[in-house]
């Protein structure tokens, strides 16, 4: 009776089994069946020449600063000229007190008139004693005692001729001009100051057009700029020189461009970077000295350069990514060697080539393998910003370290 009771309860989960398996095997083939494409908007990689510009922050600087001294001691007596204003060459800034130096170029005036009627009275006795000598009048030695003191007049005016020109300059030195056309600086002596060696700075003039641009690269970024150039991947203006264009805190674009007239061949130890110089038109003056601004060096051009949208590049642990679209319009993982920004744009050193199609957008919903319906990358739905204005080899140096990272 148990052995009956056994037997049909193993017949009953027998049929149990048997009733789920198959369902079990339609359902997941309906799944499969039913797989739907992910839609998303993909651009095909096309090569082609692009600009670079490089862009920097960067400081200006006075072309020519001067520092107006004052070249005698004495008493200040006033400044002649607005604090801050431009002022031209020639222009008087400060003036001394010239009574003292007046009566010193009148004292070397009287001491030249002295030793001129000196001289006088020596060419005089010279020209009675040569006759007399040759005569046998008077001997040799009269006549070399005249000679020496005829000599030695004429020494002393020349002697006192110098006292005048001197006395003549210090007089001068007390109108104090400016030697340069430039934007002048606050006074550093009030007036009625005694000035002398110790404190002789008065202020400074600055020229400011031309002006300088300076900026630093650092020694990585430039190896890596070498590299590419010696790799034919970027090619350098015709003439080696770069232009500058200067970007204002605003944002504004400075309308005056320059060149880059130096580069410093010897690296900053402490900084590990070399100065750049460049040279920009600053007729209005809006470019003042010691002011931050970002400077934009364009000439070079990336050859066959390839670009996808900034969103496209996903970043994972093992490196930076993209979705390709496959031959069998399956979606694949392209592990990309990533290099600068370019507007909205990333340069992709590695990984891709001209024809393959990028994933742009709805990267998020595609896997390994998913089945895409690709739409072509309109203009419309391409961001109008958001990326940087121009390529930084300081900023992208640091974005590819942490895309290595």
């Amino acid at each position: 009776m148990c052995g009956s009771r056994s037997w049909q309860r193993f017949l009953l989960a027998a049929l149990c089994v048997m009733t789920f398996i198959p369902s079990g095997c339609e359902k997941h083939e309906s799944t499969r069946s039913d797989q739907r494409p992910v839609e998303v908007t993909a651009v095909t990689v096309t090569p082609r020449d692009v600009p670079l510009t490089y862009e920097f922050i960067a400081q200006v600087q006075s072309s020519q600063q001067v520092n107006i001294q004052a070249r005698v001691s004495g008493f200040l007596d006033k400044r002649v000229y607005t604090e801050g204003s431009m002022v031209k060459e020639g222009q008087t800034l400060f003036l001394m007190d010239q009574k003292p130096f007046k009566a010193q170029l009148d004292q070397a005036r009287a001491a030249l008139a002295k030793h001129e009627a000196a001289l006088e009275v020596a060419r005089l006795n010279l020209a009675r004693v040569k006759p007399l000598t040759a005569l046998n009048a008077l001997s040799q030695k009269d006549l070399d005692d005249a000679i020496g003191q005829f000599q030695s007049a004429a020494a002393a005016v020349e002697g006192a001729k110098a006292q005048v020109e001197q006395a003549k300059l210090n007089l001068s030195y007390t109108v104090i001009t400016s030697p340069v056309t430039g934007i002048s600086s606050y006074a550093q002596q009030a007036d009625g100051t005694y000035l002398h060696s110790s404190n002789s700075q008065l202020t400074t003039v600055a020229v400011i057009s031309p002006t300088y641009i300076n900026f630093s690269i650092s020694e990585n970024d430039w190896l890596k700029y070498r590299d590419q150039v010696a790799k034919g991947n970027v090619v350098e203006p015709d003439d080696k020189v770069f232009l500058a264009e200067a970007v204002l805190a605003d944002g504004a674009v400075y309308p005056h461009t320059g060149k880059v007239t130096f580069a410093d061949p010897s690296f900053n130890p402490r900084t590990g970077t070399f100065l750049i110089r460049a040279t920009v038109d600053n007729p209005d003056g809006r470019l003042r000295p010691n002011q931050y601004v970002r400077v934009r060096l364009k000439g070079a051009v990336r050859r066959n350069a390839v670009l996808v949208p900034q969103r496209a590049v996903q970043q994972t642990s093992k490196g930076h990514t993209v979705w390709v679209v496959g031959k069998d319009g399956k979606a694949e993982p392209r592990p990309v060697t990533v290099g600068q920004w370019h507007e909205n744009d990333w340069f992709i050193n590695e990984g891709l080539h001209g024809g393959d199609q990028v994933v742009v957008d709805g990267v998020l919903l595609v896997r390994p393998g998913s089945l895409l319906k690709v739409s072509p990358l309109s203009d419309k739905t391409k961001p109008d910003g958001g990326g940087p204005a121009a390529n930084d080899p300081e900023k992208s140096a640091s974005r590819e370290a942490t895309g290595k990272r």
